[in-house]
C-alpha cells in the first residue's frame, strides 16, 4: 500500500511534455519484425493523451535523423509510461534501426500526443472497433481505456490479418476476451498459416458485409472505429454504407496522404498576390509560389526545418509564425492551442501574401 508520502508525489508530478527526451525502459517482441517499446519520461513526469492518439519520434538511422510517427499502444489510464508498437516494413529506415538498435535506457526525442483519431470524448457504450495490420495499435489503447474505467462497455473488436501469425496482439486480446470484461474479439485471415501446425477455427477470407453482420449484428446500434491500409478502410466504409449504418457515427484514421480539398485548391492557384517567407532569424526574404508550402520556400531557401509525414499528421515541422496569414490543411498534427499561439505546420501551410517565420 502506498504511503502518504507516496500519494502527494504522485499528485504533484508534472505532466509530459515534448520538451522532454523519452526513455526506453522495456522492448517486447511482438510478431515478426514487430516489438512494443516503452517509455518513461526521466523526470517521472506522466503521461496525458487521448487514447488513439499519437507520437512522432526522431531516429538517429545510419543515414541521418529521421522522423517516424507511432500511434500510441498504451492507455492514458496507465500513465506512468508510454507504448507504441512498431512494424519494420520492406525497406524500413526508422522502425528497421529501433528494432536492431534501441535498447534500454537509450532516449529519443518526441513530438507530441497529437491527433483527433479518439473515443475520448463519446458518450457510446457500445463499439465496433475494426482494424488490420498495425492499424490494430489506437483501437487497443481504446479498448484498455475503457476496460480500466470500469463502464462496462460493449465492445465489438474485428481484427484483420494475411495469416495468423501476423495477428499483432492476438493473445493480449484473447486474455482480455476470456475476462468477460466486456469485450468480444474476431479475428479475420485471409487463409491460414501453411508452415503451421495449428487448426484455424476462426474467420477466412475477406471482411464482407455479411461477415460484419455474423460478427456483430447489431453493428446499427455501435461507434465504429476502423485503422489500417486505405484500401482496407474504403472497404470497410463500403460495407457499412451497404448495411445501412449511420456514417456520422464512422471514424477512421489513416497514415496516407489526404486528398486535396476545394478551400486547399482555391488557396493553391491564387495568383494575384506576390508571396514571401520570411525567415527572421536568418534574415533571408524568400519569394515562392502560391502553391508553394512554407517547407518548400524553407528548402529553397536553404533553411532546415525537421520533417517527418508531409501532411500534417506528426507535428514535427511545427514553427513560429509572426506576421502575415497561412492556409493550413492539417490533420490532427497541430492543437487548437498551438494555432492560437500563432503556431503552423510548415509541410501544409502556403502562405497568403507575406509571411514571417521565427526561424
Amino acid at each position: 500500500m502506498a504511503n502518504v508520502n507516496d500519494r502527494t508525489e504522485t499528485a504533484i508530478r508534472n505532466t509530459w511534455t515534448d520538451t522532454e527526451v523519452l526513455e526506453c525502459v522495456a522492448v517486447r517482441p511482438e510478431i515478426a519484425n514487430t516489438a512494443t517499446f516503452s517509455f518513461r519520461a526521466p523526470s517521472g513526469a506522466l503521461f496525458e493523451f487521448d487514447p488513439g492518439q499519437f507520437i512522432t519520434l526522431e531516429i538517429p538511422a545510419p543515414s541521418g535523423t529521421v522522423h517516424r510517427t507511432y500511434t500510441i499502444s498504451s492507455s492514458p489510464s496507465r500513465p506512468y509510461s508510454i507504448d507504441i508498437t512498431a512494424k519494420a516494413q520492406e525497406g524500413s529506415i526508422g522502425t528497421r534501426w529501433m528494432l536492431d538498435h534501441l535498447k534500454l535506457g537509450m532516449r529519443l526525442k518526441a513530438v507530441g500526443p497529437l491527433g483527433s483519431f479518439t473515443n475520448a470524448s463519446s458518450e457510446s457504450t457500445k463499439f465496433l472497433f475494426i482494424s488490420a495490420g498495425s492499424g490494430v495499435t489506437p483501437m487497443m489503447s481504446m479498448t484498455t481505456f475503457l476496460l480500466d474505467k470500469g463502464c462496462a462497455p460493449d465492445i465489438a473488436f474485428v481484427h484483420c490479418a494475411r495469416k495468423p501469425s501476423e495477428l499483432v496482439f492476438r493473445q493480449s486480446l484473447e486474455k482480455l476476451a476470456n475476462k468477460g470484461s466486456g469485450l468480444d474479439v474476431s479475428f479475420v485471415v485471409t487463409a491460414p498459416d501453411a508452415a503451421l501446425n495449428e487448426a484455424w477455427n476462426g474467420h477466412q477470407g475477406r471482411l464482407t458485409p455479411a461477415m460484419l453482420e455474423q460478427i456483430a449484428p447489431d453493428y446499427l446500434d455501435r461507434d465504429v472505429y476502423c485503422c489500417g491500409p486505405e484500401s482496407f478502410m474504403r472497404s470497410v466504409e463500403d460495407a457499412l454504407i451497404t448495411l445501412g449504418h449511420d456514417m456520422s457515427r464512422y471514424h477512421e484514421e489513416s497514415f496516407g496522404a489526404p486528398a486535396r480539398n476545394a478551400a486547399e485548391t482555391t488557396a493553391s492557384t491564387q495568383t494575384d498576390t506576390t508571396t514571401e517567407v520570411h525567415f527572421e532569424v536568418a534574415d533571408r526574404r524568400h519569394p515562392c509560389a502560391p502553391s508553394d508550402t512554407v517547407l518548400a520556400a524553407a528548402k529553397e531557401a536553404g533553411i532546415s526545418i525537421p520533417t517527418g509525414c508531409t501532411f500534417g499528421l506528426c507535428g514535427t515541422c511545427k514553427v513560429k509564425k509572426t506576421a502575415g496569414d497561412v492556409h493550413m490543411a492539417h490533420n490532427g498534427g497541430i492543437s487548437e492551442q498551438d494555432i492560437a499561439a500563432g503556431y503552423i505546420l510548415a509541410c501544409c501551410s502556403k502562405p497568403l501574401g507575406k509571411v514571417s517565420i521565427q526561424l
